[in-house]
């Protein structure tokens, strides 16, 4: 594989939960960030991790397991020394993800800094790309007419239904797919667990954790990369 010039931003949570919710242990779900961060890599992309408030993005308890490939390790490693969002150069980058576990939900969703990002990456039909609760930061971005840059858009999600079975759609500060649904995105889904990314210009989500490799390749075709 060639060697590639082009820069990939992950953005990723800083949170924990919260103590108030039967959600106080969670963070980034570690197979949707180190399955995209090791495909970028391995196509000799460079990737830049970032958290709004930097250092430690925590990794959920509940991903982490014995069976995870040890390549995974160098993952967590990198997640204890995110960049700080609001000092990168974000212009620099071809390409934003987001990854999900619930952590997103509690801060991505309101950070102002992403915004700011999202909004610039649409402006400049740069590649936008989410999976599971990752879509929960976009949902602040608006286009040059104040619309939802989701609206009208083919999306999906981490669903209401998953979210149910987990037993956390009571806990949750609100449910994503209703959320994508009122800002006038066309939530599109797959079943419970399988595998399913929605494309649509250059705006790329995936549902659940299933979802992150099929999603990092999408990624990759949308930002030209060709296998010698």
């Amino acid at each position: 594989m060639s060697k590639q010039n082009k820069k990939i931003l992950i953005v990723t949570t800083n949170s924990h939960g919260d103590n108030n919710s039967a959600i106080k242990e969670t963070g980034v779900w570690l197979e949707e960030y180190a399955v995209p961060y090791l495909v970028f890599k391995s196509c000799g992309y460079d990737v830049l991790t970032a958290s709004p408030e930097g250092g430690l993005s925590p990794v959920d308890e509940n991903s982490m397991s014995c069976s995870n490939p040890v390549e995974w390790d160098d993952c967590i490693k990198i997640l204890r020394e995110t960049s700080k969002l609001d000092e990168i150069d974000y212009k620099i980058f071809d390409a934003l993800f987001l990854p999900g576990g619930h952590g997103p939900m509690f801060d991505l969703a309101n950070d102002v800094s992403l915004k700011e990002i999202v909004e610039y990456f649409y402006e400049s039909g740069k590649v936008i790309s989410a999976v599971c609760h990752g879509p929960a930061g976009l949902i602040l971005a608006r286009d040059k007419n104040g619309d939802s840059i989701l609206k009208d858009k083919k999306v999906t999600s981490f669903t209401n239904h998953e979210e149910h079975i987990v037993k956390l759609d009571k806990e949750v500060p609100f449910l994503l797919e209703t959320k994508l649904r009122e800002l006038g995105a066309v939530f599109e889904h797959g079943e419970p667990w399988t595998e399913f990314v929605c494309v649509d210009g250059n705006i790329i989500t995936g549902q659940n954790p299933q979802s992150s490799l099929l999603l990092a390749e999408k990624v990759l075709e949308s930002l030209g990369f060709e296998k010698e």
